[in-house]
């Protein structure tokens, strides 16, 4: 019977650990590095990662996601390899008429990461340091992140990851929603980083299959419209955790009403002092910014 009793504690105290540590506080204000901080870093990769990381104040590494032909998922905003920011494997120009030429979807990743996506300059970005790097996977990004929080002892990021998709692409540019889901899903579960993980998308069909299959995963709807909060909210279907509009759409009326709600306001893509400092003053509950170093001067 001691044993019995014994073995219950035991088995109680392990539940209980697990629950916990499946718990991560969301932080109160998330300072989220867009793309990694595309101001400072070429965009998306894991320097500007590893960069945004040192920024005191930093909360959340925002990325973007896509689907290789091989079904490998990579870290890369654009459909296409841009002819903007991108060179050729021996570091040639895409010529702008090309600018179709590579679809990710339709590439194998081993000839995705061959292009140079660092070297090049950026119109807009211009204090952008350069260096050739490449497109990476999102598994080998989380091990590097997950990497310098374990050596570096600091605290634990979260991923704001965005599905890069839409229903004209499907087949096309992108998988159907359900196995870019899959896809994704099973990276973040191998990875053990759920808790940590906002997954973000202006094509409600991706979040909807997660707020359905995965309930416990925090979902952000992105958007860029004329359309009311309670509109937006509708067109969804569900209440997100996040709602991020374009920084323009922001006034005190949408804050106030997504707040009854709780659901968070984090707008994106601020880029100015005076800008984020307007947002804060509003209440917003976070600002993606390309500029992660102005962006932790905020108040």
């Amino acid at each position: 019977m001691k044993i019995s009793k014994y073995l219950v504690v035991i088995f109680m105290t392990a539940i209980t650990f697990h629950a916990n540590a499946q718990v991560a506080k969301f932080p109160a204000f998330s300072a989220e590095a867009h793309r990694g901080g595309r101001g400072l870093w070429p965009e998306n990769t894991i320097l500007a990662m590893q960069n945004a990381m040192k920024i005191d104040g930093i909360t959340t590494l925002e990325m973007d996601t896509h689907i290789t032909k091989d079904g490998k998922v990579v870290v890369t905003h654009d459909d296409y390899l841009s002819p903007g920011f991108m060179l050729t494997p021996d570091g040639k120009e895409i010529p702008a008429t090309d600018s179709k030429k590579y679809p990710i979807f339709q590439m194998d990743y081993k000839d995705v990461k061959a292009f140079d996506l660092g070297t090049k300059p950026l119109e807009g970005f211009p204090h952008q340091q350069k260096i050739k790097t490449h497109i990476s996977l999102l598994e080998d990004l989380i091990d590097a992140v997950q990497k310098d929080i374990k050596v570096n002892k600091t605290k634990q990021f979260f991923y704001n990851i965005e599905t890069k998709c839409d229903a004209k692409g499907d087949g096309i540019v992108n998988p159907e929603p359900a196995i870019f889901v899959k896809l994704l899903m099973d990276i973040i579960e191998k990875k053990k980083i759920m808790p940590y993980v906002v997954i973000q998308s202006f094509d409600k069909r991706t979040i909807q299959i997660i707020h359905e299959k995965y309930p416990n995963v925090k979902t952000s709807f992105l958007v860029a419209n004329k359309k009311t909060y309670e509109e937006n909210i509708a067109d969804l279907g569900y209440k997100p955790f996040i709602l991020s509009p374009v920084w323009q759409m922001v006034n005190e009326e949408l804050i106030k009403k997504a707040h009854s709600d709780n659901v968070k306001v984090i707008p994106w893509t601020a880029n100015k002092l005076e800008d984020m400092n307007a947002l804060r003053a509003l209440g917003v509950d976070g600002i993606i910014s390309d500029y992660p170093d102005i962006l932790v001067q905020s108040k």
